[in-house]
């Protein structure tokens, strides 16, 4: 990994942490998720990963760390690690391809939580469909977010791809 990847993947960190701080007083809405995606489609799933864990420690420092962590860190590397290998497997995939992606996403992450809320004793089926709206709301947000940022972040990853190295 070098320099430049670190530094990019520093400067999507601090998006992804100031969009999650920012938003935090909305239900679920946040840009998290689609940043992941956006990064491990344009960076690779192994990018993916590190920011996952990066934006997951650091920005529940602030909101509050807890035995979730680890399961946010679980699901946010398993979306990256599958957007890695759509953008590996399918780099032509139009952005409307990949906010679906994030749709889907978005409801498989509220069903990993909701699965290690089960591990802990909380019955299950009442602490997912308890919490479906949350899920729906996050997994709309990630489209929406996937719509706005995917062409932005995409045309400078594309721009700076072959100068740098980035794949």
């Amino acid at each position: 990994m070098n320099t430049y990847r670190i530094t990019l993947l520093s400067m999507l960190a601090a998006l992804a942490i100031a969009g999650r701080i920012a938003m935090a007083h909305l239900p679920n809405i946040q840009p998290v998720t689609a940043i992941i995606i956006i990064a491990g489609f344009w960076l690779g799933p192994l990018s993916a990963v590190f920011l996952a864990v990066l934006v997951t420690f650091l920005s529940n420092t602030i909101l509050g760390m807890g035995m979730w962590s680890v399961w946010q860190i679980i699901s946010w590397s398993v979306i990256g690690l599958m957007a890695g290998m759509i953008g590996k497997y399918i780099p032509s995939l139009p952005v409307w391809g990949l906010a679906v992606y994030g749709f889907f996403s978005g409801l498989f992450y509220g069903l990993i939580i909701s699965v290690t809320m089960y591990t802990v004793g909380q019955p299950f089926w009442v602490y997912y469909l308890a919490g479906l709206p949350m899920d729906v709301n996050h997994a709309v947000a990630n489209a929406v977010f996937i719509g706005l940022l995917s062409p932005v972040l995409g045309a400078l990853f594309a721009k700076y791809q072959k100068r740098h190295a980035l794949t």
